[in-house]
C-alpha cells in the first residue's frame, strides 16, 4: 500500500525550500502544520507576529534563487536512531517504522518525508507569495509555484 501523501509533487518541494527559508531568517522551526494543494497551499509556523512586505519579498527572493539554481532533489535513506541525531522526528507518524526517507533539495535542505517531488528545482517554476496574516501565535503563510 502506497502511503504518500497525495501532494503535487511542484507544490511539495516548493513548500520545503520555503520551510528551510523561514529556518534560516527567522529561526523560527519548520512550519507544524501544512495543506499543499496545486492551485494554492500554506503553512502554519510558531511565531510572534506577521511578516513585513520586505520579508515577504525576501523570503519570495531566496525561494526563487534555490528554484533557479536547478539543484537535484534526492532521497536517502536513514534508520530511524540515526536520523533522530540530525532531524525533528516529533511530526513523523508512529507508522513511519524503523527506515525513515530523507528527501534532500541540494545541500539547500534535508528532512524526512514521505511525499512526492520534483527530480531538480528547475522544475518548480516561479514562487510567490500570495499572502501571510497572524493570529493567536500562528502565521500563516500561502503560497503558489
Amino acid at each position: 500500500m502506497d502511503q504518500r501523501k497525495n501532494y503535487d509533487p511542484v507544490m511539495h518541494s516548493a513548500e520545503h525550500i520555503m520551510n528551510q527559508t523561514m529556518v534560516r531568517m527567522f529561526n523560527c522551526g519548520r512550519a507544524f502544520s501544512a495543506h499543499i494543494e496545486k492551485k494554492k497551499s500554506k503553512c502554519d509556523y510558531h511565531f510572534d507576529r506577521n511578516l513585513s512586505e520586505d520579508e515577504l519579498r525576501e523570503i519570495e527572493k531566496r525561494v526563487n534563487e534555490v528554484i533557479q539554481s536547478n539543484v537535484p532533489v534526492s532521497e536517502e535513506f536513514l534508520e530511524r536512531q540515526e536520523a533522530e541525531k540530525t532531524f525533528n522526528l516529533t511530526r513523523l507518524p508512529d507508522e513511519a517504522g524503523d527506515t525513515l526517507r530523507i528527501v534532500r533539495i541540494g545541500d539547500y535542505d534535508a528532512c524526512p518525508c514521505i511525499g512526492p517531488h520534483v527530480k531538480s528545482t528547475g522544475e518548480i517554476g516561479e514562487f510567490r507569495i500570495v499572502s501571510s496574516s497572524f493570529e493567536n501565535g500562528i502565521l500563516r503563510v500561502r503560497f503558489k509555484a
